[in-house]
């Protein structure tokens, strides 16, 4: 593969603007460049996520959901382009239900922490809620494939239960919520 840049400090952004990936150029706040950068942010906590300490297992399939989520970007950055697959879902519907079945039934609303995996697992799936929001605001002005709010829908639940498991290595616990009265 060629050199996708041949330099890191282009200048073209400097006035508010950015390029995608059709040459087309745009403001920064346009909804479809806040969504973008939704999604990277969104990788980046995936990254973090990923330097913890986790199961084989789930390590594979965060590191599965990085090139995922970089195609989710790529079709972004390429307007009337749909790259997440329905076999992306159905692989995170797939984790979900083995995860799951390792897991007690919910009582009580769950706070991010526990131990630094969960906290980071929690973080991830909190930057997936807004992305999906971006996504459903971009998609109100210009639709999107339906797969793409889809895939970061699951993708959230996914990190929730990663949390609610990862919560619980080494004899560890989640905290509850506890109403404040």
């Amino acid at each position: 593969m060629g050199h996708r840049l041949s330099k890191i400090v282009t200048r073209t952004g400097d006035k508010g603007e950015t390029g995608l990936a059709t040459g087309e150029r745009l403001s920064k706040s346009a909804p479809r460049v806040q969504a973008m950068g939704e999604v990277d942010e969104l990788n980046c906590a995936v990254g973090l996520l990923l330097i913890q300490e986790l199961p084989q297992d789930m390590r594979a399939s965060l590191s599965l959901t990085q090139h995922e989520l970089f195609d989710l970007g790529g079709e972004l950055s390429m307007p009337g382009s749909a790259l997440i697959k329905e076999s992306y879902l159905l692989r995170l519907d797939g984790e979900l239900e083995g995860l799951n079945e390792t897991l007690p039934p919910l009582k009580e609303f769950v706070l991010p922490g526990g131990n630094a995996p969960a906290a980071y697992a929690h973080l991830a799936r909190a930057i997936a809620r807004r992305a999906e929001r971006a996504l459903w605001l971009l998609n109100a002005q210009e639709p999107l494939s339906p797969l793409a709010p889809q895939y970061l829908n699951r993708l959230s639940d996914y990190l929730f239960v990663c949390a609610r498991v990862l919560a619980r290595v080494n004899g560890g616990s989640e905290v509850s919520w506890k109403r404040q009265s």
